[in-house]
């Protein structure tokens, strides 16, 4: 499916130069001369590289045709996750590269998303928000609160977020697993 390059959004899959790109990163820039455009990372799901290219806001991209079906993430051992689909009970497991750092926000039952192209699992699509439990984070200094500082917290599965100075060890929040960053405390 033809899509305009000002559509071009974070998580889409594209097919760009015989190959599958999902996009990492978009701006959308419009100079005072010259027309706009779209300045876009990309990552190959088969190759493992990385791209950046700029496209005409008047340019069209190829969107890849997905089917995207929904599963329950079961466990994990050294090299695979496994996952469940829960209407029809299959089982398929995908290897821990797919999902990179972001597989340590996989808890046991989280729905996902998979999107498959031509029977092939390519990548799992994460909710865009999950709680949390703070382990530790450091202590907030007196006078910090004036500026919008944030400061380094680890959460309960091991990833390094930034969150508000009000935030201590032991509190529950919801961060974004889109961007890594915080949303709010529960």
């Amino acid at each position: 499916m033809k899509i305009n390059a000002t559509e071009i959004r974070i998580g889409m899959i594209l097919e760009y130069k015989n190959d599958l790109w999902e996009v990492l990163k978009t701006n959308h820039v419009k100079p005072g001369k010259g027309g706009a455009f779209a300045q876009v990372e990309m990552k190959s799901l088969t190759k493992n590289t990385k791209l950046n290219e700029r496209f005409r806001s008047s340019e069209t991209v190829e969107k890849a045709s997905l089917e995207e079906v929904k599963h329950n993430f079961l466990y994990s051992d050294e090299k695979d996750y496994y996952f469940m689909n829960p209407k029809s009970f299959e089982q398929i497991n995908l290897n821990k590269n797919i999902l990179g750092d972001k597989g340590k926000i996989l808890t046991e039952d989280i729905e996902v998303i998979i999107n498959f192209h031509d029977d092939k699992p390519l990548n799992v699509v994460l909710p865009n928000q999950v709680s949390c439990k703070v382990m530790t984070t450091d202590a907030a200094l007196k006078g910090q609160t004036v500026s919008s500082s944030y400061k380094p917290a680890i959460l309960d599965n091991d990833i390094n977020i930034q969150v508000p100075p009000f935030i201590e060890s032991g509190d529950t929040i919801v961060f974004d697993t889109r961007t890594m960053e915080y949303i709010r405390k529960i």
